[in-house]
């Protein structure tokens, strides 16, 4: 399941939402599955909170942040989920009755450009299946970066702020949280230490 596709075509965040509504229909809880800063950050109560693993999509930090984790003059990078490979993290589930309000409240904090594609994701969990609320990337989307060079992301991570703050400290409480949650992600840990290397993060 999935929402309608809009990732070249719809960009208001309100429409998006209204739509994410209309799929989930406001009649059973609601899943979320959080794989970078709703890990360590929810900024919500949830009632149940699982291990969760999504297939056909992969965690990676390629997609431009102009108001989190960057600014229009200065890009950050955020994590968005994208197509290939799988990727472990966790769901959450929000009771029907207020999971409205909290849909509209994450809404503002991950949506402020409607930059991602929303999407109903089948997640594997320890209980069983749940399909949950994720937040992916297209790679037709203009904020999409794919890998970038070493040196590229070593600039932005030394000087990338936003509202919600670096870069880098948003790449090390990812990290952080996923270590936490028993999960390796490779590619992070290369990244951690290529901050490192540069003096851009301490020891832990």
């Amino acid at each position: 399941m999935s929402l309608v596709h809009a990732s070249l075509i719809v960009r208001d965040p309100a429409t998006l939402l209204s739509q994410a509504r209309k799929q989930w229909g406001g009649e059973c809880d609601l899943w979320v599955f959080g794989y970078a800063s709703l890990i360590w950050r929810p900024a919500f109560d949830a009632d149940e909170r699982r291990p969760a693993t999504v297939h056909g999509f992969h965690r990676a930090l390629e997609m431009r942040s102009r108001v989190n984790r960057g600014t229009p003059e200065l890009p950050g990078l955020v994590f968005a989920l994208v197509r290939g490979g799988s990727c472990r993290g966790v769901v959450y589930r929000l009771a029907r009755d207020r999971a409205d309000a909290e849909l509209e409240s994450l809404w503002a904090r991950e949506m402020p450009t409607g930059v991602y594609d929303a999407r109903w994701l089948p997640c594997r969990t320890p209980l069983g299946t749940v399909h949950a609320l994720a937040f992916t990337l297209d790679r037709r989307s203009p904020n999409y970066t794919g890998p970038l060079p070493d040196e590229e992301l070593v600039a932005i991570l030394r000087s990338a702020s936003g509202r919600y703050g670096r870069t880098l400290d948003y790449l090390l409480d990812t990290a952080r949280g996923l270590r936490e949650c028993g999960i390796r992600d490779r590619e992070i840990e290369r990244l951690v230490t290529l901050a490192r290397r540069h003096d851009l993060a301490a020891l832990e």
